[in-house]
């Protein structure tokens, strides 16, 4: 009988913790979404946890799609899969949309708030904090169907890693600037294709063997 995994490790983001294809709209199957490949990496000693949603923001409320504020779901998805010994923060992107009006500090800090959040949860072993892998996200790019929505982006998610490290090492958690692995794919400026995918799984992993 094949062991139970030891550790729990989960993933809140947006739609490229979903799996979005960029140009269709479709998902791409688990074992292409960089959860599932740090899966593979991490092997059946981790338990990793998606918890993607397309358009999540960090602590905007998008009046297009609402629910998608991640500082309302976060506090009942920790309680929901605790107990946790990491969670991974992978958001911001979507905060860059152009009727959010926020600047790069901005979004910071809405990372700032939901790392306070992890930190307060209580949902890590023996009620403890769980261990905190910040990640900014990868520059805006070539947009394409997304220009208007993300009006005004690129100078901002330029500036998002040097913000973002700044907000984890306040909160003494760990750091990654995805901009520096992966870029978007040119089909739509935004979301991450196949190969960004695997390259990013495979470096979280190695974080996370690090972490745990």
């Amino acid at each position: 009988m094949p062991s139970l995994p030891t550790y729990s490790v989960l993933c809140f983001g947006d739609s490229n913790t979903w799996g979005f294809i960029p140009g269709t709209g479709a998902r791409y199957g688990i074992d292409v979404r960089w959860p599932g490949v740090l899966q593979q990496e991490l092997g059946p000693s981790y338990r990793v946890i998606e918890e993607g949603f397309n358009g999540r923001t960090t602590i905007f409320d998008d009046a297009v799609t609402p629910g998608r504020n991640g500082q309302q779901y976060l506090p009942p998805c920790l309680g929901s899969h605790r107990p946790l010994d990491a969670v991974i923060l992978f958001l911001g992107l979507n905060d860059l949309k152009a009727q959010f009006a926020a600047s790069a500090e901005d979004v910071a800090q809405g990372a700032s708030t939901l790392l306070q959040i992890i930190q307060q949860s209580g949902s890590g072993a023996d009620g403890g904090a769980p261990r905190t892998l910040l990640m900014s996200p990868p520059r805006i790019g070539k947009l394409t169907d997304y220009t208007t929505m993300f009006e005004g982006s690129y100078a901002k998610s330029a500036r998002l890693g040097e913000r973002m490290q700044s907000v984890a090492s306040e909160a003494g958690c760990e750091f990654l600037d995805t901009a520096g692995l992966v870029a978007t794919s040119d089909l739509d400026g935004i979301h991450l294709d196949e190969t960004a995918h695997r390259t990013l799984g495979v470096a979280v992993a190695q974080r996370i063997r690090k972490m745990i």
